[in-house]
């Protein structure tokens, strides 16, 4: 696995024209790309999409990228804004779709408990605090850094994203 020093020698070659270091940094990062993103939107192909896209303007703002700074967290930074954006979009197409009655029902409880389920039926904000911070173990500074929110905001949608959970799972 590659270090902190590889891993800046890489993004150095890729912002230097490297397509082989362009494709380390995509294998270095991919997984973790795509979860961000399946965390936030629940869909497998459109969590592909999104991080392939993710990457790409990664790509393309790479002259812009501080060299110093680990690569990682700004890539998903990129990526779980882009699940976010996708979240709100499919939710707002949805609620156009829905009769005004079902649209301003409240989410029913997660089926047998299931903790995913729950998370999917938060608002997409509360979902992407959440995924950062118990599933991609981010802390709560470090959340409200790639989210370029303040931390109060982090915190206080992580609580309320918390909150649903536990009154939908219990």
């Amino acid at each position: 696995m590659y270090g902190v020093r590889d891993e800046r020698a890489l993004v150095r070659g890729a912002q230097q024209g490297s397509v082989s270091d362009l494709e380390a940094l995509f294998r270095l990062h991919w997984r973790r790309a795509f979860r961000a993103a399946y965390l936030v939107v629940h869909d497998a192909a459109a969590a592909e999409d999104i991080a392939q896209e993710g990457f790409l303007a990664a790509v393309r703002a790479l002259d812009r990228f501080d060299g110093r700074r680990p690569f990682g967290p700004w890539l998903h930074r990129i990526v779980v804004n882009r699940a976010i954006d996708h979240a709100r979009v499919r939710a707002h197409r949805a609620e156009l779709d829905l009769p005004e009655s079902v649209a301003a029902a409240e989410a029913p409880p997660a089926p047998d408990g299931s903790l995913l389920a729950a998370i999917a039926a938060l608002p997409p904000e509360q979902r992407a605090v959440v995924v950062l911070r118990h599933l991609l173990e981010y802390t709560p500074g470090e959340i409200a850094e790639l989210l370029e929110l303040p931390r109060g905001t982090v915190n206080s949608r992580l609580r309320r994203g918390l909150d649903a959970l536990g009154e939908r799972v219990s």
